[in-house]
């Protein structure tokens, strides 16, 4: 990946062969290898795109809009062409749940071309909506709570783990969180928490600003969406 400037368009041979995507309305933008998810490049960015699920296709908040058009000021042809089209997971949510007309999931569609791609607010779930008649703003999301739904491994005579260990490990490798800390409160409920949800789990982590280690506050059986 490589993050291009406001003005800086270098059409090197690796930039001809990286589709340029830009995100509305931060407009923050780079470049990334054809076959890169739309929700991977967000958060390579910086660009605040909800997901709960991790890219399982399950939670429907990383919706996304592709724009058409030519959009000569950042010199970028967008076009649905430009990004695959749905696979198996996403029609099934689409069966299930439905998605708007033009709607795509982040997790699940891929970069083949380049994209401007819309952010619609209206699934940042719990984003405060700040109205002002004389002047509009764009205010970046940053939300000190952030649910993470993993699926952990069931016990394992031949790897001595704990559940709340084998809970810190999928929360690192899916969400890469580190050091995580947990409310003392939580730790005897971990494995009947587990077991609930089938060895699925969504666990709300709050990052103090103050703190240099993530903190487990709260954990529910299977994905909560909201």
């Amino acid at each position: 990946m490589r993050i291009e400037g406001e003005n800086e368009i270098n059409m090197t041979e690796a930039s001809v062969k990286e589709p340029l995507v830009l995100f509305m309305p931060s407009g923050k933008r780079g470049r990334f290898p054809v076959g890169t998810p739309v929700l991977e490049a967000a958060r390579k960015l910086g660009v605040y795109v909800e997901s709960v699920c991790g890219g399982r296709a399950t939670c429907g908040r990383c919706q996304i809009e592709v724009q058409e058009g030519n959009f000569a000021k950042h010199k970028i042809v967008s076009s649905l062409d430009h990004i695959s089209e749905k696979g198996p997971k996403e029609e099934r949510y689409e069966k299930i749940r439905g998605l708007p007309d033009g709607r795509r999931l982040s997790c699940s569609a891929l970069i083949l071309g380049d994209l401007v791609v819309d952010v619609p607010q209206d699934t940042v779930i719990n984003a405060q909506v700040v109205r002002k008649a004389a002047t509009d703003r764009v205010i970046e999301r940053n939300a000190a709570v952030q649910l993470c739904y993993v699926e952990v491994d069931e016990p394992d005579m031949h790897k001595p783990l704990g559940d709340l260990d084998r809970l810190k490990v999928m929360l690192e490798k899916d969400w890469g969180w580190k050091d995580l800390l947990i409310a003392p409160h939580l730790i005897p409920q971990v494995q009947s928490i587990l077991r609930k949800g089938n060895w699925g789990v969504t666990a709300a982590i709050h990052r103090d600003m103050d703190s240099s280690r993530p903190f487990i506050v709260a954990l529910y059986p299977g994905l909560k969406n909201e």
